[in-house]
């Protein structure tokens, strides 16, 4: 009972980071209605960033660890920012209305560019974080087992959730989240009630990289490191985990990711770890499809 009460407890700060992850993926995903692997490489460079930086004002400039890491999460801010702006405005913008193929090339040379800037950057040297407020906070004890979770855990995790919260208020009680969802729905008909498309698009897909970043910064704070081929991997991932919930909601795909999050939290706990990767992604395909499936009988 002990063991399962402690993988339910680890499986919430992944869902938190699933979640966020997923609802700023769909946010993005609603006003260009295109698979864009570019948000996990944003997620990875975010991260990469803030190790480059940290890793600056604490051996060359002799900070103390908080004031580099505060100098890290700026500077990772800044970058992974004016990266996404850059890459909303230059190339998906005038992508979004051609062929599906276009932007799924231009996301790929995208990500290779970011990769590649964040390795050359660092030397292909994987940089590591000391670890920090790594103090358990015991929340169920069985005599010499104990469930657990860490500060910076439960401090990701509230973090994460007050991104989804927040959102969620803003798309669905502000005039913002109305025109978005005019955007979304019919560009077109925006555009002749007096919206700009465009700049909806572009705040939309601002809005969508600073949810990366801050999951990049975040998530490399617990884990230490961020690998330089992750954005890929993310990339994948998250295209795939914020189907789950469907793509028409964010507040949906969130809940979906997170979902997914237990599930995959319960198969490294109880299956075959070496198996994990292969049925999560075979899960996430066929979640897919039926849901495609389901769209077209409709």
């Amino acid at each position: 009972m002990a063991y399962l009460l402690q993988q339910l407890a680890n499986a919430v700060p992944l869902a938190a980071l699933y979640a966020a992850l997923a609802f700023g993926y769909a946010v993005a995903f609603g006003v260009t209605k295109r698979a864009d692997i570019t948000y996990g490489a944003i997620f990875a460079f975010a991260g990469q960033i803030l190790l480059l930086f940290t890793e600056l004002a604490y051996v060359r400039f002799w900070l103390v660890l908080p004031a580099a890491l505060a100098v890290g999460a700026c500077a990772s801010i800044v970058y992974s920012l004016a990266a996404g702006l850059w890459i909303g405005r230059s190339i998906m913008l005038p992508l979004v209305n051609k062929s599906p193929n276009t932007v799924i090339v231009a996301a790929l040379g995208i990500m290779i560019v970011l990769m590649e800037t964040a390795r050359l950057a660092a030397n292909t040297r994987s940089i590591w974080l000391p670890p920090f407020l790594n103090d358990t906070v015991v929340f169920w004890s069985d005599g010499l087992f104990k469930v657990t979770l860490t500060h910076i855990q439960l401090i990701n995790t509230v973090l994460m959730s007050a991104i989804v919260a927040v959102g969620t208020l803003i798309l669905r009680r502000t005039a913002w989240g109305r025109v978005w969802r005019a955007v979304t729905d019919d560009p077109l008909a925006a555009e002749l009630c007096g919206t700009s498309a465009d700049r909806v698009f572009l705040v939309a897909y601002a809005a969508a990289a600073l949810v990366a970043t801050i999951c990049g910064i975040l998530a490399t704070f617990y884990y230490g490191s961020m690998d330089f081929g992750a954005g890929l991997m993310f990339g994948l991932k998250v295209l795939l985990i914020a189907a789950v919930g469907g793509y028409s909601d964010p507040l949906r795909s969130a809940g979906g990711a997170a979902g997914l999050a237990v599930v995959e939290t319960m198969w490294g706990a109880y299956g075959p770890f070496v198996w994990r990767d292969l049925v999560i992604f075979s899960l996430l395909v066929l979640l897919l499809v039926m849901s495609r499936r389901e769209r077209v009988i409709l």
